[in-house]
């Protein structure tokens, strides 16, 4: 799958921040073709970046807002922390995951 800028430039912040190497597109129910954009599976924190949200992207109008949410919700209960963030709030992920990673250590 493609990479997104805004996904290229939250993999070149975590490691800049020398944050462990994320999975990429990691499938995380067998009965579904969801993917989180980045994942720890042993930490189960998943990480989206949301792109499109000041200009009508397909992720913040009607149908595929409505499939994140059956998404996240499914993320929920099967156990994972979601983080989610934009372009605009993409720098709060290094302190978010400094604490996660403490927490999950």
């Amino acid at each position: 799958m493609s990479k997104s800028p805004l996904e290229i430039q939250f993999a070149a912040l975590l490691k800049n921040y020398r944050f462990p190497n994320p999975e990429r597109e990691y499938k995380f129910v067998p009965d579904r073709k969801w993917r989180f954009d980045f994942a720890y599976p042993d930490k189960m924190i998943a990480i989206e970046i949301e792109g499109g949200v000041w200009n009508n992207g397909a992720h913040t109008r009607g149908r595929g807002y409505i499939e994140d949410t059956i998404k996240y919700n499914r993320a929920a209960i099967e156990g994972w922390t979601l983080l989610r963030y934009t372009a605009d709030t993409m720098g709060m992920a290094v302190d978010d995951l400094k604490l996660l990673f403490k927490k999950r250590k």
